[in-house]
C-alpha cells in the first residue's frame, strides 16, 4: 500500500520504523526477532536503509522483500549520486516484484575519499530521482527527505526548504524528516511548506538514545545539531550513571518532543530504531501513544 495513502488514512497518530540490513547474514535470525517485538507498535510503514554498491543494494532488497512476505508495508531507500538511469529503472523493477510498494528517494554521498563533480551524472538532486521514479513507477509510492535543522552541506536553512519544496513538487507524496533535537524546527518547517501552498504530509525522525557514545557516533555521521543543555545533561549522566542514566534522560526529551511534535501538526512519528528493540518499546509505552489494551514485550 502507498505511505501516502496509509497516512492519509490514519485515524490517529502512529509509528513507523527505520532498520538497516545487517551486514552479516548470520545477524539476520537476531534482526527479524528485533522486528518482532516491535509489531505491538503497529508500525504503519518499515523502512530499510540504502547503501551504495551492488552488495548493500542486494541486501536492502532482501531485507526489504522479507519485512513485506511479513505483512509489513514496507519502503526501500534508494540513492542516486553516481547511478545511472538504466540500473536505477531496473532496482525500481525488482522492488515492485518483491511486493515493495514504496522508496524514499535519496541523493546519497558521494564515496568517500573521491573528488566529486555534482555536475556530471544525471542525477544531481533528490528532485531529479522523484521525477525518474515517478515516470518509471507511476503506481509507486515515494517520499523524501526533509531538514527541519540546516543539512551539513547547504548554506542556509532557506535553502534546505526551498529543495524540500522541490521535491515536494516534483512527486513526492510525503516526507520523513532527518535527525533534529529542537521541535520547533519542525513546526517552523510546516509553517514554511504551506505557506508555499504544499501541504503533503511530513513525518518527524525520532533517535531513542541508546548510549552516549552511539549518540556521538550518529551525530559525527549526520551532522545533526544538539541543544547544549541536552547535550550537557546526557553527558553528565553518562559520567555518573553509564547507559541505564543515559537512556533515562533521552527518554524523558524523546516523550516531551513527541508531544509536542504530535500538538503541532505531525501525523505520527518515525523512530530511527538501530536495529534496536528495548528503547523504542519504552518510548512507545512512554508517550502514551499506545492503547492500554497494548502489551509490550520484555525487549
Amino acid at each position: 500500500m502507498h505511505i501516502g495513502d496509509s497516512i492519509r488514512a490514519a485515524q490517529k497518530p502512529f509509528f513507523s520504523l527505520e532498520f538497516f540490513p545487517p551486514a552479516d547474514e548470520a545477524n539476520l535470525p537476531a534482526f527479524f526477532e528485533t522486528v518482532e517485538q516491535l509489531r505491538p507498535l503497529a508500525p504503519l510503514f518499515a523502512s530499510v536503509t540504502y547503501g551504495a554498491g551492488g552488495g548493500k543494494q542486494r541486501n536492502t532488497l532482501a531485507v526489504t522483500a522479507e519485512l513485506a512476505r511479513r505483512g509489513l508495508n514496507t519502503m526501500a531507500h534508494l540513492t542516486c549520486v553516481g547511478a545511472d538511469p538504466e540500473s536505477i529503472s531496473t532496482y525500481l523493477s525488482e522492488l515492485r516484484a518483491a511486493g515493495v510498494d514504496n522508496v524514499l528517494a535519496l541523493r546519497g554521498d558521494p564515496p568517500a575519499g573521491e573528488e566529486w563533480d555534482w555536475n556530471s551524472g544525471r542525477f544531481r538532486h533528490a528532485s531529479d530521482l522523484v521525477t525518474f521514479a515517478r515516470r518509471q513507477q507511476p503506481y509507486m509510492g515515494i517520499g523524501v527527505a526533509a531538514y527541519p535543522a540546516p543539512h551539513p552541506e547547504s548554506t542556509s536553512i532557506s535553502q534546505d526548504r526551498r529543495h524540500t519544496a522541490d521535491k515536494m513538487r516534483s512527486g513526492a507524496d510525503f516526507a520523513v524528516t532527518q535527525l533534529f533535537f529542537d521541535a520547533r524546527e519542525y513546526a517552523d518547517l510546516l509553517e514554511h511548506l504551506r505557506g508555499q501552498g504544499i501541504h503533503t504530509p511530513v513525518i518527524p525522525g525520532i533517535l531513542p538514545i541508546q548510549s552516549f557514545a552511539s549518540l556521538r557516533r550518529v551525530l559525527a555521521l549526520c551532522g545533526a545539531n544538539i541543544p547544549g543543555k541536552l547535550y550537557l545533561d546526557l553527558e553528565k549522566a553518562d559520567e555518573k550513571g553509564g547507559v541505564e542514566a543515559v537512556r533515562e534522560v533521552g527518554l524523558e526529551f524523546a516523550v516531551r518532543q513527541i508531544r509536542f511534535l504530535l500538538d503541532n501538526g505531525a501525523p505520527g512519528v518515525h523512530l530511527y530504531t538501530l536495529n534496536k528493540a528495548d528503547m523504542c518499546l519504552r518510548l512507545a509505552q512512554e508517550s502514551g501513544l499506545l492503547g492500554p489494551d497494548v502489551n509490550l514485550p520484555a525487549a
